[in-house]
C-alpha cells in the first residue's frame, strides 16, 4: 500500500508546480484505477455545467450517482465523492486528460491509487470479437476463492446481456456487488464497477459450455481472488434471515447519540408500541447506501401507521465529528427523517454486538435489519440488502419488507 501513497504525494507535488490553466470539459470520460499488476479497475463518469459549477455523474450500468462537489483550480481538480469519505485529485495535462490518485480515509490511514480519465471515450471496454455462440445472460452458481485457496464465498450471479454488452451483478450474504457492466469478448467475460467506495472491482472469466471457468477478481489496489460459475436458474444463497442469531433472553435496547449529539434511547417515547426498523449500518458501506435510499422512502410512507426507523451506525473511527460528519451526508443525501445515531464502535471491533447490541449473537454483515414488534421484542432479523443493481431481487426483497412490516402492525400480541 505505501507505494501508492507515495505515488500519489508525489503526483499531488507535482499538481502543486503546474501553472497553465488547462479545462475540465463537459462530456464523457473513461478512467482506470490502476493496479501494479495493471490489471485495472475501469469506471465511467460525464461532466457538465450546472449554474456555473462543474457537476459529474458516475456511471455503471443502470446508476448515474451524482457528484457535485468539484474543485477547479487552474489545472488541478478535486472530486469528493458524495459519501465514503473518498476523493480523486488529479491535474489535467496538455492534451485534456486527467492524471492523478484516488484516496480514500480508513480507520486511522488512508488507502490511495494512481487514476487516469481520458477525455471523450464513452465506452467500458473494447471487444476484438463478436459475439460467441452462448454469452452469460441469465443465472449463475459462483464460488470464489481468495489468493491463498483458504477462504471460499458463495455468490449468485445474475446477468443480462444485449450483444456484447453485459450489466449485472454477484449476490452474497451481504446483499450485492452492486452495479457491474462490461462485455463478453468472445468467449470472454469483462466487467467492473467503481462508485467512490472501496467497490473497486474488476472481473473476468472464459464461456466454456455451461461454465465460466479461468475467473479473475481483482479488488483495490491488490485484492486478487479465483473464481469460477455454473449456470444454474435454480441458484440460490441462504436464508438472509436465518443468518444472525438472537437470545430471547435478553431484553432489546439501546442508547446513543445521533449526528447532533442529542441522546436517543429505545425507551424513548417514539418508539413505544410502535412496529420499529433497526438499521445496523455504516457510511462506508456502499449497500448500506441502497438500503437508506429505499428505507427513507419508506418511512415517509409508514411512519403515519406507526412505525419507526433508527440506524445505528458502525464507522471507521471512535472519533465521533468523523463518524456524525460521514452520517451526515447519508442522512442530508437522502433527505433521511429517521434518527441516525453514532454507536461509537468500529466496524472493524469483533466484539461490536456485544458492547452495542448484546442481545445479538454477532454483525454478521452490514446492512442488518432488525424487525421489532410493538412489544418491544425481535421478530425477525435480515442480513444483508440486495441494491436496485439486481433487479428482480432487489423487487422481491421491498415486499419482504413491506408485508414484514404490515403482518407485524396488524399482529395481536
Amino acid at each position: 500500500m505505501m507505494r501508492y501513497i507515495f505515488s500519489g504525494v508525489m503526483l499531488l507535488m507535482a499538481m502543486a508546480g503546474c501553472s497553465e490553466k488547462r479545462e475540465f470539459r463537459d462530456g464523457q470520460w473513461r478512467a482506470e484505477l490502476e493496479r501494479k499488476d495493471g490489471n485495472n479497475v475501469v469506471f465511467n463518469f460525464e461532466v457538465k455545467d450546472s449554474a456555473g459549477r462543474k457537476i459529474l455523474y458516475m456511471r455503471n450500468a443502470g446508476e448515474r450517482l451524482v457528484v457535485d462537489s468539484v474543485t477547479v483550480e487552474g489545472d488541478s481538480v478535486v472530486i469528493r465523492m458524495p459519501f465514503f469519505e473518498s476523493q480523486l485529485r488529479g491535474a489535467l495535462s496538455g492534451d485534456g486528460n486527467l492524471e492523478g490518485v484516488w484516496i480514500i480515509h480508513l480507520a486511522d490511514s488512508f488507502r490511495a491509487m494512481p487514476f487516469k480519465a481520458t477525455y471523450g471515450e464513452d465506452y467500458r471496454f473494447t471487444g476484438h470479437h463478436s459475439v460467441g455462440p452462448a454469452g452469460v445472460e441469465g443465472r449463475w452458481a459462483a464460488v470464489f476463492r481468495s489468493s491463498n485457496g483458504k477462504d471460499t464465498v458463495f455468490r449468485v450471479g445474475e446477468f443480462s446481456q444485449k450483444g456484447t454488452d453485459v450489466t449485472g451483478t454477484f449476490l452474497d450474504a451481504g446483499g450485492d456487488l452492486r452495479y457491474l457492466e462490461g462485455i463478453m469478448d468472445g468467449d470472454t467475460l469483462k466487467l467492473s464497477t467503481w462508485d467512490g467506495s472501496t467497490h473497486a472491482y474488476y472481473f473476468t472469466a472464459l464461456r466454456r459450455g455451461d461454465s465460466l471457468v479461468d475467473g479473475k477478481y481483482y479488488a483495490g489496489p491488490v485484492n486478487y481472488s479465483t473464481w469460477s460459475a455454473v449456470k444454474d436458474s435454480a441458484a440460490h444463497l441462504e436464508d438472509q434471515y436465518a443468518i444472525t442469531k438472537w437470545n430471547k433472553d435478553i431484553p432489546f435496547t439501546f442508547s446513543f447519540k445521533d449526528v447532533d449529539g442529542h441522546p436517543v434511547s429505545f425507551s424513548d417515547e417514539r418508539f413505544r408500541g410502535k412496529v420499529v426498523l433497526v438499521q445496523i449500518m455504516g457510511s462506508w458501506c456502499p449497500n448500506c447506501l441502497d438500503e437508506t435510499r429505499f428505507l427513507s422512502s419508506f418511512y415517509d410512507e409508514y411512519r403515519s401507521k406507526g412505525v419507526e426507523v433508527v440506524a445505528l451506525a458502525y464507522e471507521r473511527s471512535t472519533d465521533f465529528a468523523r463518524s456524525a460528519k460521514a452520517v451526515r451526508l447519508f442522512q442530508q443525501g437522502f433527505d433521511v427523517k429517521y434518527p441516525m445515531l453514532i454507536t461509537g464502535v468500529t466496524v472493524g471491533d469483533p466484539q461490536k454486538a456485544a458492547k452495542t447490541l448484546p442481545q445479538l449473537d454477532n454483525i454478521a454483515n452490514f446492512p442488518t435489519t432488525i424487525f421489532v414488534n410493538k412489544k418491544g421484542q425481535i421478530e425477525k432479523i435480515h442480513t444483508g440488502f440486495s441494491g436496485p443493481g439486481t433487479g428482480d431481487h432487489y423487487e422481491e426483497q421491498k415486499k419482504e419488507f413491506y408485508d414484514e412490516v404490515n403482518g407485524l402492525l396488524t399482529k395481536n400480541l
